[in-house]
């Protein structure tokens, strides 16, 4: 995978249902090229699927977890490019302290969910990681 396929794997994150010829405008490349990357991808089994986003109130069985994340060297940015292409991936945010990196995760079961944190700790670049399931919800009022 190339700097071209992460591009195009965190925009269909953003709108799957997006049209080549979008895609295409917003990379800059032709659609054959998006067409023939994207059937490549999924060929791979890099992209397995799509999905629709839902509100987080729609889905209450979902699991949620947040996984924080310790990048070695100066991988920070190659590490968010494959981050934003992983489906199971909801929200990345940059942090300080001992993690470098919080990830938001979601799933339909913890099966899924271990699939998901298995192709997080595979990404090379990524030193240690730790990972807290949402168990439930308080509400301030």
């Amino acid at each position: 995978m190339d700097s071209l396929d992460q591009q195009l794997m965190a925009l269909l994150r953003l709108d799957a249902r997006a049209s080549v010829a979008t895609l295409a405008n917003k990379l800059k490349v032709s659609r054959g090229t998006v067409s023939n990357r994207i059937t490549k991808l999924e060929d791979s089994g890099v992209i397995v699927g799509y999905t629709v986003k839902l509100r987080p109130d729609v889905t209450p069985n979902e699991i949620t977890a947040w996984t924080s994340i310790a990048v070695e060297g100066n991988k920070t940015r190659e590490v968010i490019s494959i981050l934003l292409g992983e489906p199971g991936v909801s929200g990345l945010f940059d942090t300080n302290g001992r993690w470098d990196l919080l990830a938001e995760l979601r799933a339909a079961t913890l099966g899924e969910l271990a699939e998901v944190l298995e192709r997080v700790r595979l990404i090379k670049g990524i030193g240690a990681t730790e990972t807290s399931i949402h168990l439930q919800s308080y509400k301030l009022s």
